[in-house]
Parts: structure tokens; sequence; C-alpha cells
């Protein structure tokens, strides 16, 4: 038996032991123990270091709110830091460490760190680590980094899979206690659909720890009867060990711990599901979280929440201590006395600073000194408490005791009530915040809203309940009238006891204490705000669940203000800690960026094609061939066959956008800075977009194949943000349009066929009834064809210079018409070639792609500003004009070509004059792109150059630091291959 289990009483299962591990130390708690129950049970009172000054820290709460017992949970890939020992459930081979201690928990070497506290205050990070500022990287960074965080990452993947999930619902309710089981009764009774969130593993709430029954019944056996009838109800659904983290419009976020507690997780399933709930109402009935007080050495390992201490007594049957003393200003602490009571435990005293209590909340103590208009000034103690100093009308006085309860009132939980920005108000009444007013349809229930008794819990609960089947229609709802024990609540706000000796701790998790608050002050930060970002308080993993209370009210008390003067600072979502694999689910790797196959995926794959990421698609790169050593051989080879004979490539992906309506010329006008009303049917035209700031988004063109069918293309990357740019700018800027639009991307298989002997292929294709003549079909002509079983759409464009076409499919058929080209061309050399060989040639012929469309470019840099029309108004024209985006001396698009023969270029390399300091004041541009070129036999580029028009001949610098290069290469005319565009009209 551990050595602090009750022989009897608690809600734990003695008939089954679970083994598990603390520090390597094999240990044995039972079924229904937390890690930290089950710790305590043990005798393990030092369960972590703090973060800044390494102190001995212990558990103090028994719930979500705990800022001490984190510990690294697993191993390897599965280990898991930051984990609150009181939300872990024992399983059998749990392993689990402590952290923030080098070499071991009871001798931690950084915990010398105490000595320099006095240097270490808030704020110190903005005063020192200054000079000398050569040191910065060579030794403060790298200890600042070294002494940061807590726990440790695994460093791999996270093996877990997760899941999202959705549900709708007339009522949800968060919190199984006794307000949140009384609403979901009644409501669920009524009819209505209820879910119930309950972060623990059991319901119940402080039912299940405190001595308090309903119509006669334990709390415990009232719970269970409760959960019974509602698991029975088809309109009710329970998910226990699932936390709400957050309140959006309509929406409550929550968490479902699946696996968390299993020792083997069954196959499949995932271990957290995220749930996005939305109700028709909302009950909040979370409770409320008991507050400590700040005195000297309050963080020594033996000091809990007086309401903690009671939990482990009644709930798990393990002692937190021997010898208890119980400091309180409420008639709660009281409680927590006559449950060790109970346990047959001894209590050292209890210390009211309330000189006035009811006799019957004295009756408590029992046989217990008592010490009225008293308070704890200091504890002591190393690794454990020893005892206490405690101060009063009868003088000064040390108590000796292994552990202290402490009880200085309660804060209602009404964090994510706030979180679409309803402010708390300090009530005198309760020295707590409650809620002003409350979002719509959300509605808050008992000791959340500041009504701390059971009966008022089950009223709460009820009325909610019932207005919530109303709402609904249900005519007819019986609203119940539980009998509950009788209970007292008193509170005597006391949040700082000053004059101690050791070090008073607001904040325990993140060590700030109260002097750190009164430096805040002095420094003026006397904002709630800037009190927390200057001393981090409230900011830990708890999110100031114990600690912003007191640190407000000692900011109001050293300012002259009340605490509603003061104010508090804002809850944001999450309010819990959320896995970041909760939020992506499924969609992680390929699940969220799936990849997208062209329908000539498989065909490029029999080729031996070596694939690329292109956006969200797989592409063919290359094709290599038998005896080729690198890709550049391969990619060589390739656009030698396309400039010389034929070659095909899938251009599928680049995006195409439907679109009809009487209006989509005057659209298209409105949103490309060139003319689009004007095309004709049967042709297709290049166009322009620009950013409502004035810069390019995108270029493509656009096919009018008949008169109220056109195809607008786009580049890859770009495919939804251009759609969703257009969809913008239809159902907002001119929804009076009649334009409809689609994007076709995937239901289109799409292949360029370039070269002098495209023609010559496609014609065989199609058969001597299709004329393909000059004069038949010209350059940018477009026109549907009958082909096979199908119809296909032909253009007359060409981004490789060469005389090209693009033909499109139904995706269904791009495989079968794939292998048709390469069968129809074989006797004419017809060469499939990928992505590398496509952008070789279109930097031979000088045209801009993503390197240049990068979001910093105008028209006018690109060398395109005469296709800007003056005549009509369209989506950045005005920002065009600005004077630092019109100005001549901006880089604009140059060719680039090495001096001297076989010297390789690369892109990012910077413009330098010749001579000049390789500074940033002489930088004037860079180059976007480089290839080697067959066609010319080196490699070349393209740039943007300051001046670059009027710098043609002259020779720059091109540095390249990064990878060891300073290149001389002469400015030339951007069109390497055909200037003239003799070959393209062929």
């Amino acid at each position: 038996m551990s050595v602090n289990r009750l022989a009897s009483g608690g809600l734990v299962d003695r008939e089954t032991p679970i083994g598990f591990t603390f520090d390597g130390r094999p240990l044995t708690g039972l079924a229904g123990d937390t890690l930290a129950s089950a710790l305590v049970a043990n005798g393990i009172r030092l369960v972590g270091r703090s973060f800044k000054y390494h102190r001995p820290r212990g558990i103090v709460s028994a719930g979500p709110e705990e800022p001490n017992a984190l510990v690294e949970k697993g191993r390897g890939a599965y280990r898991e830091p930051n984990t609150r020992a009181t939300t872990i459930e024992l399983y059998p081979g749990l392993d689990v460490a402590s952290q923030n201690r080098w070499p071991s928990l009871r001798f931690d070497v950084q915990a010398l760190g105490q000595l320099a506290s006095p240097v270490l205050g808030a704020g110190f990070y903005y005063k020192t680590f200054m000079w000398p500022a050569a040191l910065w990287e060579k030794l403060y960074e790298p200890a600042i980094r070294r002494a940061a965080g807590l726990g440790r990452l695994s460093g791999a993947p996270d093996p877990d899979t997760y899941e999202k999930a959705y549900a709708f619902c007339d009522l949800l309710v968060v919190g199984a206690g006794p307000a949140g089981l009384a609403a979901a009764l009644t409501a669920g009774r009524a009819g209505a659909r209820v879910i119930l969130l309950e972060q623990d593993f059991a319901l119940g709430g402080r039912l299940l720890s405190d001595d308090l029954e309903i119509d006669g019944l334990p709390g415990p056996v009232w719970v269970r009867e409760a959960e019974a009838e509602l698991a029975a109800l088809p309109n009710v659904r329970i998910l226990t060990r699932t936390a709400a983290f957050g309140l959006y419009d309509g929406e409550i976020g929550a968490v479902e711990r699946l696996t968390d507690h299993l020792a083997v997780a069954p196959a499949g399933l995932p271990r957290q599901r995220l749930w996005t709930i939305v109700p028709a109402r909302t009950v909040l009935a979370a409770g409320a979280l008991e507050r400590p007080v700040v005195f000297g050495g309050n963080d020594r390992p033996g000091i809990m929440l007086a309401s903690a201490m009671r939990t482990y007594v009644r709930r798990f049957a393990a002692l937190p201590g021997r010898q208890v003393a119980v400091f309180t200003t409420t008639d709660d602490g009281w409680r927590t006395a006559a449950a060790f009571a109970a346990a047959g435990a001894p209590v050292a005293a209890v210390i009211d600073a309330r000189r006035d209590v009811a006799p019957t909340v004295r009756a408590l103590a029992g046989d217990a000194p008592v010490y009225l208009g008293a308070r704890v000034l200091d504890a002591v103690g190393g690794q454990a408490l020893t005892g206490i100093e405690v101060i009063g009308d009868h003088g000064r006085r040390r108590i000796a005791v292994d552990g202290l309860a402490v009880s200085g009132g309660f804060n209602p939980d009404v964090a994510i009530a706030t979180h679409l920005g309803h402010k708390p108000r300090w009530a005198d009444e309760i020295a707590a915040f409650v809620m002003n007013d409350m979002p719509a349809n959300v509605f808050i229930a008992g000791a959340a809203a500041g009504r701390f008794t059971l009966a008022e819990a089950l009223a709460d609960g009820a009325r909610l309940g019932a207005e919530a089947a109303r709402a609904i229609g249900r005519a007819t709802v019986d609203q119940p009238a539980w009998r509950a024990s009788d209970e007292t609540f008193a509170v005597a706000p006391l949040f700082h006891v000053e004059g101690g000796r050791g070090k008073a701790f607001v904040d325990l998790q993140n060590d700030v204490t109260d002097k750190d608050v009164a430096q805040s002050v002095r420094e003026g930060f006397v904002s709630v705000e800037h009190l927390k970002r200057y001393t981090t308080l409230g900011m830990a993993t708890d999110q100031g669940r114990t600690s912003s209370v007191n640190g407000l009210a000692i900011l109001a008390s050293l300012t002259g203000r009340s605490i509603h003067e003061t104010g508090s600072t804002r809850a944001r979502p999450p309010h819990g800690p959320v896995a970041i694999g909760a939020f992506a689910g499924l969609h992680t790797g390929t699940h969220f960026k799936p990849t997208r196959l062209t329908a000539s995926h498989g065909w490029a794959k029999e080729q031996g094609a070596v694939f690329v990421e292109a956006g969200q698609w797989l592409r063919a790169q290359w094709f290599p061939r038998p005896g080729e050593t690198d890709w550049l051989e391969s990619v060589t080879r390739e656009v030698q066959a396309v400039r010389s004979g034929v070659g095909i490539c899938d251009v599928s992906t680049l995006g195409k956008i439907a679109l009809a309506g009487p209006d989509v010329g005057a659209f298209l006008d409105r949103v490309y800075c060139n003319t689009f009303s004007t095309l004709p049917v049967g042709k297709a035209r290049y166009g322009l977009m620009l950013r409502e700031d004035g810069f390019v988004m995108d270029d493509g063109t656009t096919a009018r194949l008949g008169e109220d069918e056109w195809v607008l293309s786009t580049t890859t990357v770009n495919a939804g943000k251009v759609m969703q740019h257009l969809a913008f700018c239809h159902q907002v800027l001119w929804p009076e349009l009649d334009v409809q639009m689609v994007s076709v991307t995937e239901q289109w298989a799409q292949f360029a066929v370039a070269g002098p002997r495209s023609r010559d292929l496609l014609q065989r294709l199609f058969g001597a009834g299709t004329d393909l003549s000059n004069a038949a079909f010209p350059y940018l002509a477009c026109r549907a064809f009958p082909l096979g079983p199908t119809t296909a759409r032909l253009f007359r464009l060409s981004f490789s210079g060469e005389l090209a076409y693009e033909i499109a499919v139904p995706a269904g058929y791009g495989d079968a018409l794939v292998r048709a080209l390469m069968e129809a061309g074989r006797d004419l050399g017809v060469t499939p070639y990928g992505t590398e060989a496509l952008a070789v040639m279109r930097v031979e012929k000088g045209h801009v792609a993503g390197a240049e469309l990068n979001g910093q470019t105008v028209a006018r840099d690109l060398g395109l500003g005469r296709m800007m029309s003056r005549k009509k108004d369209y989506v950045g024209r005005l920002m065009a004009e600005r004077e630092a985006l019109s100005d001549p001396a901006r880089p604009t698009l140059v060719g680039l070509k090495p001096t001297v023969a076989g010297v390789r270029l690369r892109a990012g390399a910077h413009f330098l004059p010749l001579g000049a300091a390789t500074t940033a004041e002489n930088d004037q541009g860079y180059m976007t792109s480089t290839a080697f070129s067959p066609t010319l036999g080196h490699w070349i580029g393209l740039g943007l150059l300051a001046n670059g028009p009027q710098r043609l001949g002259e020779e720059i610098r091109a540095y390249d630091p990064v990878r060891g290069g300073d290149v001389v290469v002469e400015v030339v005319n951007p069109v390497f291959v055909d200037p003239e565009g003799a070959r393209l009209h062929g």
C-alpha cells in the first residue's frame, strides 16, 4: 500500500493497482487515480523546478489550473513536455519525468541561479546583455536559449493521428458539475438535443470531493444516477475528457482526448478529436477556481489549494500531509479541516484572516487550534514544507506542519465567456470577477456565475435547461427542484500578506513575485496589459488561472485604485493548451496539400519521368534517357528536340476559369490592364492582371471560343488566388455585371505541342478534314474540333517561341490523347519535355514567369508598360501611376550573358557596377532567372536592372556572396532567340 493512501474511502478502485514510473522510480497507484493523486499517495512532494529560479516545487491544485506539476510524459517520439500531472489519468506503464532540472530533481545545479535573483527581476532581459554587442551572438543568446523553456520536445515527427468532428445541438453544456448536470437533465428530459462536455474523466465536479447530498443521496451516488439517466436518453451526448477551449461566432471549439489515458491505443483510433460545436444555446457551467494567497515562501512543496487537498482526501483517498494547517479567508477552507478530521488526520491549526466566523463554520475545525484575525507570514522549509510563521492578535508564532491548505477565495471561470470581447466586472460581495453581460445565446450558471452554494448551482442549471427546452418549442417542461445540503459561503478579500522574509510568488509558473509587480509600477507599467507583458504574469501555460487576480489586486493597491478601476486582462482562445496536431487534424503531409496528378501522370511515369512539385501538382520535370548522366544533359536534349522538330509538354496545371454571360468582356476589361471586350470569337489574347496596389498579380491568356464562351488561363501557382480575386471583384465591386464563372482546371487535360513540326503532328491527329494552315488557323487562334469520341479545344499559343499549339480535351481523355500524340509523331521524332526544358525555352524567349511575377514588380518593370490601357479603368490603374512605380530608374527586365563563355550564372546574384564596392548602396538589381541555353551554347539570364533598357551592351558584375559567385555579365535584350518572332508565326 502507498505510504499516504487512506485505508478506506475515495472513488478509486482498490482492486486494480497500476504500476507507473516517475523519474525512473517504479511506483504504484490505483485505477481512478490521476498522476498527481498517485504521487500524493506515494508521499512524493517534490515534482518539479520553477522556471526562472529553479526553486523546488510541489503539486498545488487538483485540476487544469495546476502551475507547478508539469512533467514530460512518454518517451521517444511520443514524449510530450509540460503535461499537467493533475490531468493525466493513471494507466499501466505510464512513464513520466520531471523537467527543468539537471542533473536530477533533488540536486539541480541551476538552482544556484537563485543567488543572482536580486538582478533577475521583472524586465531584466530588457536592460541587460546590451554590452558589449559582440557578445550577443557568441555568449548571451546561446546561454539564454539553453536556459529558456520548460521541458524538451522529442524532435521527431508526431506519430499520433488527430481528427476533426462537427456537431449541432439545441443546448451545449460546458462542465458537468452540479449546475451542468442539472441543465443537461432538465433539457434532456424535455427532448432537447443536448451535448454535455466535461474535461475530467468523471462527471460530477465538486460533488466527487465534497461531503454533500442531493435529495438525500451522497453526491457521488446522485452523479452516477444522473449520468445513467443521461446516457439512456437518445437525444443526449456525453463527452468526457473533453475541454472547451474557445468561443467563436456561433461556435464552441473543444478538444476530446481519446487515447491519452490508454497504455496502448486501438488501431485506427486518433489520439485527440477537435470538435466544432454549433449550439442554439450554450450554458457555461465550468465552476470556479480557488485562489491562493501571496505570502513569503508560498511556493514550498506541501502548500496546496484547500479544495485540492480536500479532493485528494475525499475523491482519491490520498493524504497530502500528516500534519496539515489551513490558512483561509473563506468558509470553504474550513471544510478542508473537516475532511482531514474525518480521515483521521490531525489538523495542526486553522488560521482565518477574518475575526468573525459563523459558529457552524467554526465547528468544522473540531478540536484543532483556531487563530482568527491571523495570517501566515512565512512558510519555511527546503524541498518540503516544515513549518509556517503565523502573525495575528496573539503575536507571532511558528507552527510545525508538513502541509498547508490555502483558500483565498474563488474566481468564477469566465474566460470562455470573454472570448468575443465581453468584459467581466468586479463583484465586491464575492471578491471576484463575474460576467457583466454575455454573448448572444450564451448563459452562465452556478459557481461560474458567482453563485457558489450547491442549491444555487442546481437551481441555475434547472432554470437554464428549462429555458433552452422552451426556446425550441417544448411547451411542457418539468423544472426540477432538487433538495441540496445546506451550505454557507462567505469570503473576506485577502490577496497579499506583506512583511514576510521569503520570496512571495504571485505567478508560480513564471516565478513572478510581489516585488516584480512593485517594480513594474515604479517603472510606469501600471496598465494591466503592460504589467502582464513586462513581468510575464499570467503568460505561462496556466494562463494566470491562479495568479491573475492576485496580481491585479497588488497592482491596484500599489496604484491607489480599486480592482474595478484597475480592470482585467482579456482572455483569448485557446483557454487551455491544445496540441497543434489537433488543430491540423488529418490535414497533414499530403493530406494537408493533396498532390494533384495530371491525366498524363501514369504515361509520364512509364517514360521514366522525374517529377517535381509545382503548386499543388506533381509535374514531369524532365525525361531522362539511358546513357544520360545528369539532368542538364536530358534537358538540353529536350530543348534541342523542340527547337528542331516537335515536343509535347503537359500544361494541364495552368489554371483554367470558364466565364459566361453578356458582361464578360466588360468584366475582363476591369480586371486586366489591357482590353478584352474587343476580342473576337475564335481568338485568344495575352493579359496582365494587377493587384489593387498596382503591382502585377498574374498573367495568362484568355480565349473566346464562342459568343458567350470564354476561357481564362492563369499561372499554376496563382490559379486559386486569381479565382478568389475574380469572385471578389464580381461579388463585391461589380455585382451588377451579368457574369458567371467556375474553375475548370481539373476538368481539362491540356498539352503544349511545340516545334517547327507541331502543325504536321496535329494535322495527322485531326485528319485531312481539319485545316490548320497558317491562313486558316493563325497565331492566337482558338477553336473546338471533333476528335474521336470527344471534342478538343485547340489554341495557337506559344510559351517556347516556336510554332506551337495547346490542345485540351476533357480530363478523362488526357491519357489517351498523349499516347495518340506520341504515336502520330513517332516518325517525326516527337519528344516529351518537362518543366525544366519549358523554363529554359521561356528564358531564351524572354518570357516572364514566377521569378519575375514575384509581387514586387509592376508592368513597366517587365517591359509590359504598353499593355496598360489609358482608355479605360481597371484594378490597380491609379496606384500603378504612383511616382515611385513609374520612375524610369526602377529595376527593369533585361537579358544577361557572361562575358566569358562557359561561366555559369545563378539566380539571386546582385548587380553592381564594375569596380564598385560590394555594399547595399551600390546594389542595382538582381538576377531573377538563369538557364543554360542549348540554342546559344552558354548560360543566359533574365534580371531586373536599374535603368535596364538604356544600358544594353554595358558590362556589370553579378555578385553572389552566398555561393561565392562574382561574374562579369553583359546587359542584352531579354529576347535571346528569334527576336523577330518569325518562328512563332511560321
